[in-house]
């Protein structure tokens, strides 16, 4: 018994309640580029990285980025480091809240918590909890902010050996946050809200006609111990049928992705165990999307817009340039051991904190099975309507599964946009919708 309550005051002690955050911590994790750019010997803007001088910035790099450059799959252009300033309405939210927020006695429990990233301090290795916080840095973060879409996104499977495009999907993916609104009225908080859900995905495909109008809902509760709803309608079935937890781990749609891979993770907190493995410079894929020379084999939207392009082995791999970021390396391992993933690693971005920008997935036998990389552009220099959102925005993803030679790639069309998200969307009666 003693030990008992001697243990759970020491988690607690850990859970927060040592060191109160202060202002200096707010302005460290929104800009930790204060001092000046993160710095890698013989690394500058221009540099391309390669299979014959990968070596030379193996530090640097992602170790499942690392693998596939030394294998000679593609090649790295750097790019400048830049500022992606986050939203003020969410920096006011974090230091408005600081210091509110604490960690419950269960991992995936958190108490206190309002708006804005939860916890600001840098992590402590000493800290058993560490990996945890950042996961909920991640949770509450920006990601597309209050709700965005990307409309439309085509995703490519590809044979990365003949480079044959095997099947392209054009969706149309939607992202409401009904919980710790900041920025987007209403804020607080979408009402009525009877099931307190905290987000909600929404994805319907457009083409090819043999997948038209198929849909999937994700519904995610304010209580993380509450496992996600998720709900497939497809259109030749005309009918709606809830997923069992199981499926968010099987490819979807035929894909290399789990709709646990999407935005990096899309799962619960408590579903993992958190490690925070440690805080390096390594290169990820961050650009200007306007700057970028954009892909001629697909046609402009009405608007202009072009998508990023495709290249490298079988054209998996997007032509973005990459930049040296401050990262937290974090490590999730699932709770159920019938999970077929042992582990993912994530290089989260300190500024933004995402976890998409490169992470790799491993198998249960421990051997590294997907690299996942998401490219991210400046908001301000995208479309109009995202000029000033604060918000890194996804352009484009290589989902490259090592093991099988394959990929899934995927080009956005993103759009921080509140009026193509009405909360309606996010409910099963929308699905039974059709078109």
């Amino acid at each position: 018994m003693k030990k008992t309550i001697i243990a759970t005051t020491l988690a607690l002690f850990a859970a927060g309640a040592v060191q109160a955050a202060t202002e200096a911590d707010v302005e460290n994790t929104f800009n930790p580029y204060k001092g000046g750019f993160p710095k890698a010997a013989g690394l500058n803007a221009g540099t391309v990285i390669n299979k014959a001088n990968a070596d030379q910035f193996k530090d640097a790099i992602p170790a499942g980025v690392f693998k596939l450059l030394k294998e000679g799959q593609f090649e790295i252009k750097v790019g400048p480091t830049t500022q992606f300033e986050l939203s003020k309405a969410y920096i006011e939210a974090t230091r408005k809240n600081l210091g509110k927020a604490k960690l419950g006695p269960k991992n995936g429990d958190i108490e206190g918590y309002v708006a804005g990233r939860p916890f600001v301090e840098e992590p402590d290795a000493k800290d058993p909890r560490a990996g945890e916080k950042l996961a909920w840095n991640y949770k509450y973060g920006v990601n597309w902010g209050d709700g965005a879409a990307i409309s439309p996104f085509y995703w490519k499977y590809r044979n990365m050996q003949s480079g044959q495009v095997e099947k392209t999907i054009k969706f149309n993916f939607h992202f409401l946050n009904f919980k710790h609104r900041v920025k987007d009225a209403p804020v607080p908080e979408v009402t009525p809200n009877p099931s307190e859900l905290f987000r909600a995905i929404y994805v319907k495909a457009l083409d090819p006609q043999d997948l038209k109008n198929t849909q999937l809902l994700i519904q995610r509760y304010e209580d993380d111990q509450k496992l996600d709803d998720a709900y497939l309608y497809l259109g030749f079935q005309r009918r709606v049928r809830r997923l069992a937890t199981g499926q968010t781990t099987d490819a979807f749609l035929g894909s290399d992705l789990m709709i646990e891979d999407f935005e990096g993770y899309n799962g619960r907190i408590s579903d993992m165990k958190w490690t925070y493995k440690g805080t390096k410079n390594v290169i990820l894929p961050m650009w200007n999307h306007n700057e970028l020379k954009l892909a001629a084999d697909m046609p402009a939207e009405s608007d202009g817009y072009k998508y990023v392009n495709f290249g490298g082995q079988g054209g998996c791999f997007h032509e973005g340039t990459w930049q040296l970021r401050k990262v937290y390396v974090l490590e999730a391992a699932p709770v159920n051991a019938n999970h077929p993933v042992s582990k993912r690693v994530f290089y989260m971005d300190a500024q933004l904190g995402n976890l998409n920008g490169a992470n790799e997935i491993y198998d249960r036998k421990g051997e590294l099975w997907k690299v996942f990389m998401v490219g991210k552009s400046h908001p301000d220099s995208h479309l109009p309507i995202n000029k000033g959102s604060g918000i890194g925005i996804d352009d484009a993803f290589s989902m490259v599964d090592v093991q099988s030679k394959h990929c899934t790639t995927g080009q956005f069309k993103g759009q921080v946009d509140p009026k193509l998200n009405p909360p309606s969307m996010f409910q099963v009666q929308y699905m039974r919708g059709g078109d």
